[in-house]
């Protein structure tokens, strides 16, 4: 059975992580999302608010090697869909939405990272405020192969108060060989601080691998967002 403990606290390696539900209260939808990495590319990254976005950019633009898969916005959202994500896909699931695409039909249009031999898979998620549910979603190899795109979607109908379900990237390690997630995901705790929530992920992931996360909370009654950062580049992260 997956854990909090074992997956993602103990794990050095999770992965990007991102987290749906809602507080304990009820009075907040929540996303989180944090990015990890171990080349001095990947570290090379902080969080940065743009309105009610997120993007990623590089700290030291100077150092930047190669942009492709490292920058994008985690998280966008359009009308009554709140969208987060760990890649460019991001902007297809918004874009889809302008289309009358659903989350399922534009992630049909894209599938895994190429950044062989891992191919990290590309996780993904929504909340629409409208219709009061969620979903999730995973795209993968089988071990690494990839001939085959596996495209699993998670439907949620309604909140389970102060509980989000977690999916990252990878599961484990072999052989210098990341291995993607498996299973479905996993129940987390949330709160209703986003202060407090922020720094419980922050301070027990791993803190050699781990550069920024984000929280957002989106007020069920009146949609404002509310969003907390923390970047290991920058001590300025508190918006």
């Amino acid at each position: 059975m997956k854990t909090i403990q074992y997956d993602l606290f103990e794990n050095p390696y999770p992965g990007r992580t991102l987290i749906v539900g809602m507080t304990p209260s009820g009075s907040h939808y929540v996303q989180v999302y944090w990015i990890m990495g171990r080349s001095a590319n990947s570290r090379n990254r902080v969080f940065e608010r743009e309105g009610a976005n997120v993007r990623n950019k590089a700290f030291d633009p100077s150092l930047m090697e190669d942009p492709s898969l490292i920058i994008y916005y985690p998280i966008r959202h359009r009308d009554k869909v709140h969208i987060v994500s760990n890649g460019d896909q991001t902007e297809t699931i918004y874009e889809g939405l302008k289309d009358q695409r659903s989350f399922h039909e534009s992630l049909m249009l894209r599938e895994f990272e190429p950044d062989a031999p891992h191919f990290t898979p590309r996780i993904s998620g929504i909340i629409n405020t409208e219709l009061k549910q969620y979903s999730l979603s995973i795209l993968k190899t089988k071990d690494n192969d990839p001939s085959v795109c596996i495209r699993n979607m998670y439907q949620y109908s309604g909140f389970k108060k102060g509980i989000g379900h977690c999916i990252h990237t990878y599961s484990s390690e072999l052989d210098g060989v990341l291995k993607p997630f498996e299973g479905e995901p996993f129940e987390v705790p949330l709160s209703d601080s986003i202060n407090e929530l922020a720094d419980y992920y922050w301070e027990r992931i791993n803190s050699e691998n781990k550069i920024a996360l984000l929280v957002k909370f989106i007020d069920v009654q009146n949609e404002d967002i509310h969003l907390q950062i923390r970047n290991k580049n920058s001590t300025i992260g508190r918006l």
